[in-house]
């Protein structure tokens, strides 16, 4: 289960990590990607500012109406009052409407694109450790609070900061000294109150969105393992610390709640009293009675459009934790795109190549692959084998361009993978990668993501290979059988069949193989592994990653990983005749393979 402070660790360290060095980036990360939409916000901060003062000037035309009607003048005195009201009522409702319509345009097309960077990012990191309940909070709360600083804090808070000093101005038309406690009621409703609102929210808000992400992450582990919790007796375990979060979360947001009120109603309490500060003003100068009124509801109108401030305050330190998990992703987390002028073509075959490539995916850790070098030139099958731990999905990582090396070099035909354009590498390098997603659509779609323009001839010879074509042909739907969301219609076995049918589809220049047989038995392994690999081209190149060594014999070269260095190199006949990590497995292995088939019905 999760810890009580959030999310594992994300590339650069944890949420709790992330967050002092987000609360000096994080706006800056977001309003950097908001550049290319300044003047859809721009105009949606002034639409605003002028709903808000045309409610305000509606206030103060509608108590001049009043107040003058009562003594009764002729009616040409109020017609333009009258049309002024009416014109100003329908403005308001309109220019509300305009904001809303262009802040949340350029709000929601700049959260797709923040969305997807993100996404990005942590399919990029998928070695690193990540809860799904996490990921799912990233996506979805923490990029909110995006939305919510441009659409409820910067937006509102610049057009009540604005219609405050207007409102200041037009009443030192009227009465300096009535403008002046205006501005003093402003100034605290506006600057005081909005800094206290941060003092007393600041540690319980920044509490709130880890606490979310780790019950998020509750969700997924009490639903999903659910069965296993039973098995072993820990279902009350986890519900008692998944309630705990849950508690803690509601103390947070009560208290929140609490404060909350009692700002507010400083907030009144302000409003009130500037209002009476700015009659009395008005009265001391001998403005007339009639805009003594204007002033005073002016006043009243003024400082409650200024404590949105308040709110944008009370907001901004909410959401600062989930903007700072965002911008650890966005600033130091989003991959470096590749030149858009690279290399976009790419004919195989191809000759790949490592050269004392070091990973290491945190500052201090201990390297994932340590000065691993490797030739792969084209039609040469290779088989990277170690235990758990190794570093062979890190190198397939690496091999496909989603993990950059920290030193070394990795080269396509002589260039580094950095030359090539990010949509045309994997056309090059790609197949079965560690936990191939199988999505809720039917078989042939599945495969389809392989080579959209496939015929069915292709698609049987790719399902034959891969040993799923005999169930596909049992299946009443044949290539129309849904396999149900992530293939839960399908074994675990069928699941890893139909993704390695679909990386054989695609068949690129250089297939990469991470575990292409697990959750098969041996004999179904082993037929498997032969025929994908007699399915491969004589000019593609194969890099096979497994942890089993049954079936390596026909290979041209097997590498041994262990703690990310290379420990052994050579064919299989070569490393079993020698003391080592291969053999010592292999006899393992052999022997267990045995007794399983001996105990096979």
């Amino acid at each position: 289960m999760s810890t009580a402070n959030g999310s594992g660790p994300v590339g650069t360290g944890s949420v709790g990590d992330a967050a002092p060095r987000g609360r000096v980036t994080a706006e800056r990360a977001v309003l950097r990607l908001a550049r290319p939409y300044l003047g859809r916000l721009v105009g949606a901060g002034l639409l605003a500012a002028a709903t808000e003062f045309a409610g305000l000037a509606l206030m103060a035309t509608a108590t001049w109406l009043l107040m003058s009607a009562a003594g009764q003048p002729p009616l040409d005195r109020l017609t333009v009052a009258i049309v002024a009201v009416r014109a100003l009522a329908i403005s308001r409702g309109v220019l509300r409407y305009s904001e809303r319509l262009a802040g949340h345009d350029a709000v929601l097309r700049m959260i797709t694109d923040i969305r997807a960077r993100v996404f990005a990012t942590l399919a990029a990191r998928r070695s690193a450790v990540h809860r799904s309940g996490d990921v799912l909070s990233r996506l979805v709360s923490d990029v909110d609070a995006v939305q919510d600083l441009l659409l409820r804090v910067l937006v509102p808070g610049s057009a009540a900061a604005l219609v405050g000093v207007l409102a200041v101005g037009v009443a030192a038309l009227i009465s300096l000294p009535a403008a002046g406690a205006l501005a003093v009621g402003l100034l605290v409703a506006g600057v005081a109150l909005p800094a206290l609102a941060t003092a007393v929210t600041r540690r319980s808000a920044a509490e709130v969105a880890p606490l979310r992400g780790a019950l998020a992450t509750d969700a997924i582990d009490l639903t999903h393992g659910a069965a296993d919790l039973a098995a072993f007796g820990a279902t009350g375990v986890a519900l008692r610390s998944a309630e705990q979060r849950a508690r803690r979360l509601a103390r947070l947001e009560r208290r929140l709640a609490a404060t909350g009120f009692a700002v507010d109603a400083a907030g009144v309490l302000t409003a009130g009293l500037t209002a009476a500060a700015v009659v009395l003003a008005a009265l001391a100068a001998d403005v007339p009675g009639v805009l003594v009124g204007v002033l005073a509801v002016g006043a009243l109108a003024a400082v409650e459009v200024t404590l949105a401030l308040v709110a944008a305050a009370r907001q901004w330190t909410q959401l600062r934790p989930g903007l700072a998990r965002v911008a650890a992703l966005l600033d130091d987390g989003t991959p470096t795109p590749r030149p858009t002028d690279g290399v976009t073509t790419l004919v195989g075959p191809h000759d790949l190549c490592f050269v004392d490539v070091t990973v290491r995916y945190r500052a201090g850790a201990a390297p994932a692959l340590d000065g691993v070098s490797l030739d792969l030139p084209a039609g040469r099958r290779i088989a990277v084998v170690g235990p758990s731990g190794a570093g062979k999905s890190t190198l397939a990582a690496v091999l496909t361009g989603t993990v950059r090396p920290v030193s070394g070099q990795v080269t396509l035909d002589g260039q580094d993978l950095s030359a090539y354009a990010e949509e045309a590498l994997p056309r090059a390098v790609g197949g079965l990668l560690a936990e191939a997603y199988v999505f809720h659509a039917t078989v042939r779609e599945n495969l389809l993501l392989g080579r959209p323009g496939a015929g069915e001839d292709e698609l049987t010879a790719a399902t034959a290979a891969a040993g799923l074509l005999e169930w596909v042909r049992a299946q009443p739907a044949g290539w129309d059988t849904l396999v149900g969301e992530e293939g839960g219609q399908l074994s675990g076995g069928q699941r890893q069949r139909l993704a390695l049918a679909r990386a054989l589809l695609a068949a690129p220049p250089v297939l990469v193989l991470d575990e292409p047989t697990e959750g098969l038995d041996p004999t179904a392994a082993d037929a498997v592994l032969a025929s994908t690999v007699a399915a491969t081209p004589a000019d593609h190149s194969v890099l096979l990653i497994s942890h089993r060594l049954s079936g390596l014999e026909g290979l041209d070269e097997i590498v041994v990983l262990d703690g990310g260095r290379v420990l052994q190199r050579g064919r299989h006949a070569e490393l079993v005749a020698i003391d080592g990590w291969y053999r010592d497995q292999w006899l393992l292995q052999a022997a267990a393979e045995r007794g399983y088939l001996a105990l096979a019905p």
